[in-house]
């Protein structure tokens, strides 16, 4: 069964303030980096999915986003997804 690999990007929606985000944007510009602006925080996950097809990675991939990695009424996700080598056991 083929093996792919997912990253996985998890942000707070545009509507959402980012108090973390804010408080980087203007650490940045104390230290001079004020062409940093509109700073989010998010979470990077990558994840190896065994499944059958690509399609059926992505089916695993939405249901573990919306169930357990991004909270839908905060959050947005997206990933990329390619296969990859088995990995010895």
């Amino acid at each position: 069964m083929p093996v792919y690999n997912a990253r996985i990007i998890v942000t707070l929606r545009s509507s959402i303030l980012d108090p973390e985000g804010t408080a980087i944007e203007h650490a940045l510009h104390e230290l001079t980096y004020t062409s940093c602006t509109n700073v989010r925080v998010g979470k990077y996950i990558t994840m190896n999915v065994e499944a059958e097809s690509e399609e059926n990675a992505r089916e695993i991939l939405d249901q573990a986003c919306r169930k357990l990695l991004a909270n839908q009424v905060m959050e947005d996700y997206s990933y990329t997804l390619e296969e990859t080598e088995r990995e010895p056991a």
